[in-house]
């Protein structure tokens, strides 16, 4: 069998697991549901609230949150070269988690001058998109003077420490209430957006994904290092903001509208390069969005813990599951893809 229709029968099993995994994340639950039950909710045969209006969104959430942050975690890796960068590493989330910080502990510090801003969700959503904003903006400026991309990665890393030193000042003067809404937020959450919020989060989303579609004969050039990329042509300033740009949408949508999600974005390409063992970004794009929706997809099942009452945050489980499975691979593997 041919490399080609080797990758075709690998993409037709992600597709096939892939639905697999949204049915039996939405069938599990507190509330079970039967096969026939989520289809006639689909085809609207009957009205179930709970399907419709609360695991639905939770289930298209995750795909968008997995694959987002799979690509972003790409992206990175190949600009960086570098198998420890993931999607967070231009202090994308730093700058979020100070924009929900601000809002969250800010009345501690400011003497309640963010206090009315906590009655609105959509506080927590622009706090953070702001954040996210404003570190990009920093990074871009940086990027248009910096010559080595390594040099980027670490003036990223910069930001993320210069944040979370504010954090740590606001959490100090805030009150135990204060720091629990915070580290709440930082948990995670998959379950709640609204049809007209997700419709608003799928949208950006997609932008990011075009983004990185156009990227990916840039990504393979890259792979040949940074003077063999500009030998043949490529202009390297205006494909690393391209990939910049993509990275910082994916990703800070991402933490705005789910909080900071651990894990997927640093292992999933990781994963992806050592079922598929190629370095062609035309096959590991697509990949990574499918693997990541599929892992995003079993860790919110196994987080909803079935038949109970109880959630687990999405961060534990995604960090709990996903770093064992990398291990064993990198160990049976022997040898990192990249």
């Amino acid at each position: 069998m041919s490399s080609s229709n080797t990758y075709k029968f690998s993409f037709l099993i992600l597709i096939f697991v892939l639905v697999c995994c949204f049915f039996a994340n939405i069938s599990l639950g507190s509330v079970s549901f039967s096969i026939k039950e989520i289809f006639n909710a689909l085809l609207g045969v009957s009205d179930n609230y709970i399907i419709q209006n609360y695991r639905l969104p939770k289930a298209f959430t995750a795909i968008l949150v997995g694959s987002g942050l799979g690509i972003s975690g790409l992206l990175m890796q190949t600009l960086f070269r570098n198998p420890l960068a993931g999607p967070f590493v231009l202090g994308i989330s730093s700058g979020a988690s100070l924009g929900v910080a601000l809002v969250i502990l800010g009345s501690g510090f400011f003497g309640g001058v963010f206090t009315t801003l906590l009655v609105s969700k959509w506080s927590i959503v622009i706090a953070a998109s702001l954040g996210s904003f404003l570190v990009l903006l920093a990074v871009l400026i940086v990027s248009s003077k910096v010559r080595d991309t390594m040099a980027i990665l670490i003036i990223g890393l910069m930001f993320g420490s210069i944040t979370a030193a504010v954090v740590s000042v606001l959490s100090y003067f805030s009150s135990a209430e204060q720091l629990q809404q915070y580290i709440f937020w930082g948990f995670g959450s998959l379950g709640n957006l609204s049809w007209y919020e997700l419709f608003i989060f799928s949208t950006i989303i997609l932008v990011g994904v075009v983004l990185s579609i156009f990227s990916i004969k840039a990504l393979n050039t890259l792979l040949l290092g940074e003077n063999y990329a500009k030998s043949l042509g490529l202009n390297i300033k205006q494909s690393r903001l391209i990939i910049i740009v993509a990275t910082s949408l994916l990703a800070g949508t991402i933490t705005a509208f789910a909080g900071p999600i651990a894990f997927i974005g640093l292992a999933i390409p990781h994963i992806t390069r050592q079922i598929f063992t190629t370095s062609n970004h035309k096959i590991l794009l697509p990949a990574v969005l499918l693997l990541g929706a599929i892992v995003m997809l079993i860790c919110d099942s196994i987080a909803q813990l079935p038949t109970s009452d109880y959630m687990l945050p999405i961060n534990a489980i995604t960090s709990l599951i996903g770093a064992p499975v990398v291990i064993w691979l990198l160990v049976r593997k022997r040898k990192m893809m990249f």
